[in-house]
């Protein structure tokens, strides 16, 4: 039986802190299985399964939602095929099913590419590659989008991996989201506006026990740094971080996630995604963080996770 995520690409990586490996599936470049030493630092699921909840997907040519899956151009109104149907939006992009073909790989790297066609909606062509490449001290992921096109498009990307540390129960996790400002939405998770975090709930600066959390929510007003983080009570830590094109992120802790997921009945339990993303959802309308590659241009945008703590003892 094919996976239905197609090709599984491994790789491998010795590392201070024991073995890496990275397991990056052919349909929507997603990251299944990233582990240090054995530990897991992102949820898992069987190959033989789809991704739950998009977890580990690349998010081209947009993150998140697009209101009624429409949006404007020059006075002509566009619209988007509605992937989340029960919220009448556009959700995730448009490769979040679409097989990527290799192009090169290594023993710690891979390159997957996959093409956007000119479709209802989008009218652009696209042709899009990311890179996987394990280090000393974690997972560096680039993405490059070139417009081969002839009109400007709009482009905005995200990835969507759910976060752990080994056995640790994600309800003891404390994390820390170095943003300022938070994203309002209405009904349907689509922004209505960004306001600070001041004296509200979704400060996550100074951290928060993930299990006190319950959000699907997004954040901007990221910091210099770009990084947000998870901490163990043993003092263990996985830090996110992106590159200055990364100045929104959303963090999602469903409580029904198969957290152990196979062909049998998995188990569900709270997870949490931190979700890196250069704009926001509904960006098409709003513009925040909306990047128009022109003609011919790249675009090139970088995230990774780094761990520390896990260094192994003489």
């Amino acid at each position: 039986m094919r996976a239905p995520t197609g090709i599984q690409y491994e790789l491998t990586l010795q590392t201070p802190s024991g073995p890496a490996r990275v397991v990056v599936t052919e349909v929507a470049a997603g990251l299944r299985v990233y582990s240090v030493n054995g530990i897991d630092l992102v949820e898992t699921f069987d190959e033989l399964v789809q991704p739950p909840m998009a977890a580990g997907i690349v998010l081209v040519p947009w993150p998140n939602r697009i209101r009624d899956g429409q949006w404007t151009q020059n006075g002509v109104t566009r619209q988007l095929a509605l992937t989340e149907p029960g919220k009448q939006n556009a959700s995730h992009g448009l490769l979040r099913f679409t097989p990527y073909r290799k192009v090169s790989q290594t023993s710690d790297t891979v390159t997957l590419a996959a093409t956007v066609f000119p479709q209802s909606g989008y009218p652009f062509h696209l042709e899009t590659e990311v890179t996987y490449a394990l280090t000393a001290t974690g997972l560096d992921v680039t993405h490059r989008v070139s417009n081969v096109g002839a009109e400007p498009a709009p482009v905005a990307v995200g990835a969507h991996p759910f976060l752990k540390i080994g056995d640790v129960l994600t309800e003891d996790l404390v994390v820390r989201v170095d943003a300022a400002t938070h994203v309002d939405v209405d009904d349907r998770l689509n922004p209505t506006g960004e306001t600070a975090v001041d004296g509200t709930r979704f400060d996550l600066r100074g951290g928060r026990a993930v299990g006190d959390l319950d959000l699907d929510d997004g954040f901007g007003g990221i910091g210099a740094a770009g990084e947000h983080s998870l901490t163990a009570p043993d003092g263990r830590s996985i830090t996110l971080w992106g590159d200055e094109t990364m100045r929104y992120v959303q963090v999602f802790t469903p409580r029904i996630f198969p957290v152990t997921q196979g062909p049998a009945e998995p188990v569900r339990g709270l997870a949490i995604a931190i979700e890196p993303m250069t704009a926001p959802a509904n960006a098409f309308n709003s513009g925040a963080g909306l990047h128009w590659v022109a003609p011919g241009e790249q675009w090139v945008v970088r995230w990774g996770i780094r761990h520390a703590g896990f260094e192994l003892q003489n």
